[in-house]
């Protein structure tokens, strides 16, 4: 059987009398990123293996959705999405009964006074929640199904390879802890502005609210995101368990520069195991309205409105699944606990901030955007920001993040300011330009 790509990136089967004018074992397909076109000779081999593993990922949907983007969201029965082809997830029970969601460590007037508090000032500066753009037309996936992003030929075709799509590198991950560490020293590695927690403590979780802007990204295979790590694990061996979720800007892995809510998840240090979205098995999508790897709309704008949104991580003290809730307590979905060695347990680290590529292209810095695009210094409307730093304790507790630390590699092109108020707890601006004059 003969394929060709058309132009929304999906295979088609060839006519009979195309195939045998294209009896030639290449031809030539179109990839199309940001503004850009490059093209790529691709064999027919290598298409045929593409197209079989999208029929493994891209599950046969109850209906379709086109948003106003262009993604295509598939409304897959829950029971049929990707996560229960994971082979440790052979005999897995979708969790029905809702988990116990994290209780305030505080009296409940108090918590109330805080929240009202965080509403008034949020009306006053503009702030206000970003939704998904594929929600646009009003259609909504049938209850018993779950919204998946469609990827496509030209998604697998912008990764280095196969094996590639849908993975960070190793030299992602964020090691607050080892400043001499590959990935902070490298010519061609990964720079974050984060807070951490210490490593002494059990943690079973964190929130945070976070600003969502549309960076600008040097380069496709550069990207920037701003996320929460949930960590536990060796920082410098091969058994790091990270779960982490966020918005990012990725030309290479969307073929845009939109904002997108991501989650990601490893259990060797970024090595074989886990993945981006539900772009492999493993991550367990409960709720029909929250697709992964959508857009997020509207995103905030300098000295304008600001948009952001809330994301919740915890461990569910009953079965032990890692949760996911978006936006006001919706849960999106869990990592179910067998997928981890260390986060099995609990967690020992969390951290929340911004992350670029820098591929230092011509021997300067990446002119790639952190957060806003702006320095910390410039605050609320221009910089970048996490507000309202929260961790769950053994008890279930959430409680406000008081003892953190921040890490950046050089403030000279991203930066970091953490503080305390009534309304936004403990929070941080962060971000930057990268390439600039202090930042060659």
């Amino acid at each position: 059987m003969g394929f060709v790509v058309n132009k929304r990136g999906f295979l088609a089967p060839l006519p009979p009398l195309v195939l045998a004018l294209l009896f030639v074992q290449r031809f030539t397909v179109v990839v199309s990123a940001l503004n850009y076109t490059n093209h790529r000779q691709v064999s027919g081999m290598r298409l045929e293996r593409i197209q079989r593993h999208l029929d493994k990922i891209n599950k046969p949907p109850v209906m379709t959705i086109e948003s106003p983007d262009g993604d295509i969201i598939d409304c897959v029965h829950k029971r049929k999405q990707p996560a229960l082809d994971h082979p440790l997830l052979k005999n897995h029970k979708i969790q029905r009964e809702p988990p116990e969601m994290p209780r305030v460590k505080a009296l409940k007037e108090d918590d109330e006074l805080r929240s009202e508090r965080t509403k008034k000032s949020n009306e006053a500066e503009g702030v206000r929640g970003s939704w998904q753009m594929w929600h646009r037309n009003g259609t909504r996936c049938p209850q018993g199904t779950v919204p998946i992003r469609r990827s496509t030929v030209h998604d697998v075709l912008r990764a280095k390879s196969l094996f590639d799509f849908g993975k960070k590198q190793q030299r992602s991950i964020s090691l607050a802890r080892h400043m001499d560490a590959p990935d902070v020293v490298s010519g061609n590695g990964h720079e974050h502005a984060i807070a951490y927690t210490g490593s002494s403590q059990e943690v079973y979780g964190a929130r945070a609210t976070i600003n969502v802007w549309g960076p600008t990204i040097q380069g496709v295979n550069e990207f920037s995101l701003s996320q929460i790590w949930i960590l536990s694990g060796s920082f410098d061996g091969s058994d790091l368990n990270s779960i982490e979720a966020g918005w990012q800007v990725s030309p290479e892995l969307y073929g845009d520069s939109r904002p997108r809510l991501f989650t990601y998840w490893t259990s060797d240090s970024y090595q074989a195991t886990g993945c981006y979205n539900l772009l492999c098995a493993g991550f367990v999508q409960t709720h029909s309205r929250i697709a992964i790897g959508a857009a997020i709309s509207p995103v905030s704008s300098y000295t304008g409105n600001q948009y952001d949104i809330s994301i919740l991580i915890w461990k569910d003290p009953k079965l032990g699944n890692w949760w996911m809730s978006f936006g006001d307590n919706t849960l999106v979905g869990y990592w179910p606990a067998e997928l981890f060695t260390h986060l099995a347990e609990h967690a020992t680290m969390v951290e929340w901030g911004g992350e670029v590529v820098n591929s230092r292209a011509n021997g300067q810095h990446t002119s790639t955007q952190m957060g806003s695009g702006h320095f910390a210094e410039d605050g609320f409307g221009k910089a970048s920001y996490f507000r309202n730093l929260e961790i769950v304790d053994s008890d279930n507790s959430l409680s406000s993040a008081r003892s953190i630390s921040t890490l950046t590699e050089n403030t000279n092109c991203y930066n970091i300011q953490s503080s305390y108020s009534n309304e936004w707890g403990t929070h941080f601006y962060y971000g930057g330009p990268g390439n600039n004059p202090r930042c060659p």
